[in-house]
């Protein structure tokens, strides 16, 4: 306990260096001196990471929030609950900690990995978090199979848990996938987005997935629903959202189902033929093409091929 002012002046230094003036603050002077002038505009801290939450963690887990809120106000101070989802009782005690500490933590990270049958059918996860509560930050998540590494069938139900995700946007604020990077035949992790070596790329479908959602995102959920059969419902999902500032709006279509399905999208005044970007595999299919085409719309229902993710901007 002794160390803690150090070890907390040193953070202080650390956002100084992000953000200060580098006219008027020493540590922001060394960053305009290493090459970066301007400020990086730092917005938040992750205090905490995958921890045990101890009586010792949380009482110098508090002490750290404190400190930086009281000092810097506007950055968002994201928390920690633990390697699991609800039950765990690390997430448990770290979900408690946030709740009794809203003016000083704004946000929980949390982190699971699980199979691809925990996603598909635990599309309602968020549905039940506190709208007043702390934020979420999803930032490590990833479906698998016996397999490990992505494939098809990951890629989908990600792809699914997605869909809920933003319609429960106003509580999970940001959501990152599992590890990123990866070097082949020396990595002691799986799954991960993108795999290397010395001279060649490998992405994945679960790096396609993310891709997509991330250039057919918006600010604006729009309520939607599947009329389906109860037993089909989980392996088929959609999301309609609109862009703010480019005013465009966009749907994504997930089906995680051996059949093509017919969509009735009545309402939604779509010209003959629309462009679609996504794509289609066999379940254990790791290597994929993301395929851009135009797909005709017969009156008004819209075809959509097995184990597929396809998004059109409407």
């Amino acid at each position: 306990m002794k160390d803690m002012p150090t070890y907390i002046e040193e953070l202080f230094n650390l956002i100084e260096w992000a953000n200060g003036d580098a006219a008027t603050n020493k540590w922001a002077k060394m960053r305009a001196e290493a090459g970066h002038p301007a400020p990086f505009h730092l917005k938040y801290i992750g205090v905490g990471n995958e921890d045990l939450i101890s009586t010792t963690f949380k009482e110098r887990y508090l002490m750290i929030c404190k400190a930086i809120k009281e000092k810097y106000p506007e950055i968002v101070i994201c928390g920690t609950a633990g390697p699991f989802h609800t039950p765990s009782s690390d997430y448990i005690e770290g979900w408690e900690i946030a709740n009794a500490n809203r003016s000083i933590i704004d946000m929980i990270d949390e982190h699971y990995y699980e199979s691809t049958g925990w996603f598909i059918n635990h599309t309602d996860y968020y549905d039940q978090y506190d709208r007043k509560g702390a934020k979420v930050y999803l930032g490590e998540y990833a479906a698998s199979t016996q397999a490990r590494r992505s494939n098809v069938e990951t890629a989908l139900a990600e792809a699914v848990y997605l869909c809920h995700i933003e319609r429960n946007g106003d509580i999970v604020e940001m959501a990152s996938y599992a590890p990123l990077l990866a070097k082949d035949n020396h990595r002691n992790w799986d799954p991960n987005l993108i795999y290397f070596t010395n001279t060649d790329i490998q992405t994945t479908p679960s790096y396609e997935t993310q891709r997509i959602f991330s250039l057919y995102g918006g600010d604006r959920y729009i309520e939607t629903s599947v009329n389906i059969d109860e037993r089909l419902r989980n392996r088929v999902a959609v999301s309609v959202v609109r862009d703010s500032k480019s005013g465009k709006t966009h749907l994504k279509m997930v089906n995680a189902l051996p059949r093509e399905l017919k969509l009735d999208i009545r309402g939604l005044q779509l010209p003959a033929t629309v462009t679609v970007e996504g794509f289609m595999g066999n379940p254990d299919d790791q290597n994929l093409k993301v395929k851009v085409s135009s797909l005709p719309i017969n009156g008004s229902i819209l075809t959509l091929p097995p184990y597929s993710l396809n998004a059109i901007t409407l």
